[in-house]
């Protein structure tokens, strides 16, 4: 049986869906989680990560564990205390939604810094273990379905700065083949995209997938940093904003990863956009 937590998320959906139609035992875990949301045959588990102990009803019987935080970046996560119930459950094997930030930006607490820890802590489990360190996420366009609903309009910083973003679907297939072969065990991947692709053209494919034109509005730093900091800490405004604008070498470079696990490139964000339009319209 295989464990996914974050199962309701951008990725632990398809993750689960890819798994249940492989034929595999799968239970998910979330802490707020209804039949609906689950392929047929999938047990369902309420459980949070930041209380270790509510995993063990979901552990029980479990070969191997998905391991994501929630996108909370490893704060708050207690992950020895995670991985120790995961042990005594029986659980061999451990994989890690982890972050580019780790190599990428490590000097950072509110990026690397955290993840780092969690990392370590995955690696001295004595569970075989697989690390998928992902970049930016397509599904981050979500954030403004809101503005082209109402207006047809992006709003972003730094309009002709791109990033590889990955395609969510894919980190799942990822994560689908390694928690079944061994082959992959002591593996640390890097998944992002096939092409940098910045905000004006994220807009564009949005509107395509559409079949009408999406505005694109520059915001300047400031307003980037206002709106920002209405729901994230101050640390970690900045620390996006310089992903964002001022990418390091490391955050462009094109992965072969996912192709590398997949056997095929990785999808690309106009495909993620169609694949997502719904949520635009």
């Amino acid at each position: 049986m295989i464990v996914v937590t974050g199962a309701t998320g951008n990725v632990g959906r398809p993750l689960v869906a890819a798994l249940a139609a492989a034929g595999e035992r799968v239970t998910a875990v979330s802490r707020g989680i209804a039949p609906a949301d689950l392929p047929d045959g999938v047990v369902r588990v309420r459980a949070d990560l930041a209380e270790p102990e509510s995993l063990r009803p979901a552990l029980d019987g479990a070969g191997a564990l998905f391991l994501h935080d929630g996108g909370t970046g490893g704060h708050g996560l207690d992950a020895r205390a995670v991985l120790a119930v995961a042990r005594d459950a029986g659980v061999a094997r451990v994989v890690l939604l982890s972050s580019q930030a780790v190599a990428t930006r490590p000097e950072s607490p509110s990026h690397g810094g955290a993840m780092r820890a969690v990392e370590d802590a995955v690696r001295g489990s004595g569970l075989a273990w697989t690390v998928l360190r992902a970049g930016g996420f397509a599904s981050n366009a979500f954030a403004w379905a809101g503005s082209v609903r109402a207006e047809r309009t992006v709003a972003a910083p730094f309009g002709d700065v791109g990033i590889p973003v990955v395609d969510p679907a894919d980190l799942a297939e990822v994560a689908a083949v390694v928690l079944r072969k061994d082959e992959h065990t002591g593996r640390t991947y890097e998944l992002n995209g096939p092409a940098a692709v910045t905000p004006r053209q994220q807009a564009a494919a949005i509107g395509a997938a559409l079949g009408e034109p999406v505005r694109f509005v520059e915001l300047s730093r400031d307003a980037a940093r206002a709106r920002m900091a209405a729901f994230m800490p101050e640390a970690v405004v900045e620390t996006t904003l310089a992903v964002l604008g001022e990418p390091t070498a490391g955050e462009l470079r094109l992965s072969p990863d996912v192709e590398d696990v997949l056997g095929r490139a990785p999808g690309t964000f106009a495909g993620w956009a169609r694949r997502n339009a719904g949520a635009f319209r």
